[in-house]
């Protein structure tokens, strides 16, 4: 009888522990909710596109939260840790809407409701997709040929006493210059405005690599080097096996460098007489006053380098697993 009871007390218990309510999940199920009722249910100031497809949308969130809020703790357990961001994320919706499409309080069209941003992406997909398609291309060209080179060159100023006598003092002088201010040089350099935009990215992405690659192999304590060479190992042994991998924390901290320095100055490389791109997308709505474009651009340039830095985070912690508990 005994058994029966703690037997039923166990089941329970377990029970207990595995329907516990999310609470986070329940507070961003309100304020995604909240923001649906709010736009679905007052009237516009200003009439935008896609108010009601803005509401549904937030609605079906604000359900999707509540469901998970209620399910068993594993079925959450890797959303539990963003909780409360779902929740600002909501309450941030609800404000913005308010402020902007409800009370005009942040008036047209300086100001665009997040409708507003959804209209754009509803209406305007195809050219978008057209216009990251164009950016992908610059961007990546631009990206990989500048962090290649600037590797090299960090190698070179690293390890060779007679390269950084010389490459030194001219990648001090290039380094400081912001790469939008080439734009004459790169104009008379080369041939097209396309590989004049994909110099300057590659210039803004290349010059932080150098300089963090060059920096950590001259870090590299020389004693691992007098140990390779008693043990007859050659300059390029040496270098493959003992300053790149040493110096690949300074050498990720360059590539992150780069990854910002070049979304700031893609901007201005795609105004370089560019047919379609984010960049020229950002300009030609700013030209008139489609501030709602101009915003979703924005979003979407956002979302891109953050995916991209996630994507690098991932790489350096795979290549870089076997610092963990040394660094």
């Amino acid at each position: 009888m005994s058994d029966t009871l703690e037997t039923g007390r166990g089941h329970y218990a377990f029970a207990e522990s595995q329907f516990h309510l999310w609470r986070d999940g329940l507070f961003a199920a309100f304020a995604w909710g909240a923001t649906s009722a709010v736009t679905w249910f007052l009237p516009d100031v200003i009439q935008w596109g896609a108010t009601g497809t803005f509401a549904i949308l937030t609605g079906i969130i604000a359900l999707f939260f509540l469901v998970l809020a209620v399910l068993p703790r594993q079925r959450h357990a890797t959303l539990s840790h963003y909780g409360p961001w779902f929740i600002v994320l909501g309450l941030w919706l609800l404000v913005w809407e308010v402020t902007t499409a409800k009370l005009g309080w942040l008036p047209k069209p300086f100001f665009s409701p997040p409708q507003g941003l959804l209209h754009v992406y509803l209406s305007n997909w195809d050219r978008l997709l057209i216009c990251i398609a164009y950016t992908g291309r610059l961007w990546g060209l631009g990206f990989f040929i500048g962090i290649s080179a600037g590797f090299l060159a960090g190698v070179g100023l690293g390890w060779s006493k007679r390269f950084a006598y010389w490459g030194m003092p001219l990648l001090k002088l290039i380094g400081p210059v912001p790469a939008s201010a080439w734009i004459p040089c790169a104009f008379f350099i080369f041939p097209s405005t396309f590989q004049a935009s994909v110099f300057l990215v590659a210039l803004a992405s290349g010059i932080p690599v150098a300089i963090l690659t060059a920096s950590g192999i001259a870090q590299v304590n020389r004693s691992f080097y007098d140990v390779a060479r008693t043990l007859g190992a050659a300059n390029r042994w040496q270098v493959t096996k003992i300053a790149i991998p040493a110096a690949l924390p300074n050498v990720f901290v360059g590539l992150f460098m780069g990854l910002y320095y070049s979304f700031a100055v893609l901007v201005v490389a795609e105004m370089l007489g560019a047919k379609f791109g984010l960049g020229w997308y950002l300009q030609f709505n700013t030209a008139y006053s489609a501030y709602a474009n101009v915003y979703a651009g924005l979003l979407i340039m956002a979302l891109l380098c953050a995916g991209l830095v996630k994507l690098l985070f991932s790489i350096r912690d795979r290549l870089l697993g076997w610092q963990k508990g040394i660094l």
